[in-house]
């Protein structure tokens, strides 16, 4: 997957490099900002039980 994405960008290796930091970048923002906030209420790490034992 990570070759065909390397042979399908634009320009020499150091642009290649440039564009998929970009790009990696923009995939963290979007995971942060919208698909995490999404997920939180759907997962079940606020279900704690404590018993006063």
């Amino acid at each position: 997957m990570y070759g065909w994405i390397w042979r399908h960008l634009p320009g020499n290796a150091w642009v290649r490099a440039l564009i998929s930091v970009v790009l990696i970048l923009v995939v963290v923002y979007v995971l942060f900002q919208y698909v995490f906030p999404w997920a939180e209420p759907l997962l079940p790490f606020n279900d704690v039980t404590v018993n006063d034992q």
